[in-house]
């Protein structure tokens, strides 16, 4: 069945979904009633067009600035720098931070063909160097990226980067397992992780 077909290659695209998984979802779909699947397609169809940058973070956002960046009850001297938008929402669930964040859009991979200017370091600079007029000034950068060499070494090149301005520089604790990714660490690691950052 072309049609079958067609759709179990393009879920197999899809992170974490092999060709089982696919063929499972696609005959769930078969037998789920119209208006079900009529409501996922319009979903997946509208999703690009009502979820944006923010302007000023990079993380997703239906408004722009985001809630996070447009709060005035956040701790605005101070700024976790992640790699991802999806790691705000894992380090939001834990509720242990109140601070802004700025998505970096990726690490420092020269295997990979990544430098620094390929990612949004520029911004982060003019947020800490600048900021918006009659805002506090940034007093710490959280580098959150993973405990990868990759993240390490985007971490490191933060902190030069940063240090001569007299902001302080700290990263995540080890909490977070090396080789770990931080979109799948749990509540409690998170917390304490945020507890326990340490000077770069």
């Amino acid at each position: 069945m072309k049609a079958l077909d067609e759709l179990v290659g393009l879920l197999t695209r899809l992170p974490g979904i092999g060709r089982k998984s696919a063929l499972r979802v696609a005959y769930y779909l078969l037998k789920a009633d119209d208006s079900f699947a009529e409501s996922l397609a319009e979903r997946i169809r509208g999703l690009k067009g009502s979820v944006k940058f923010c302007s000023i973070c990079g993380s997703y956002t239906e408004s722009d600035p985001c809630p996070v960046c447009s709060s005035e009850a956040r701790e605005r001297g101070l700024i976790c720098a992640v790699e991802q938008p999806q790691d705000v929402v894992t380090i939001e669930a834990s509720r242990e931070y109140h601070g802004l964040y700025h998505v970096l859009g990726g690490l420092i991979s020269p295997l990979d063909g990544v430098g620094p200017d390929d990612l949004r370091i520029r911004e982060l600079v003019a947020r800490v160097s600048g900021g918006r007029p009659g805002e506090a000034p940034v007093t710490e950068v959280v580098v959150a990226t993973n405990p990868t060499v990759e993240g390490d070494t985007t971490a490191l090149y933060l902190k030069r980067l940063l240090e001569p301005s007299g902001v302080a520089v700290t990263r995540l604790a080890t909490g977070i397992p090396v080789g770990g990714d931080l979109e799948y660490a749990d509540r409690l690691t998170l917390a304490r992780s945020f507890r326990g950052r340490t000077r770069l």
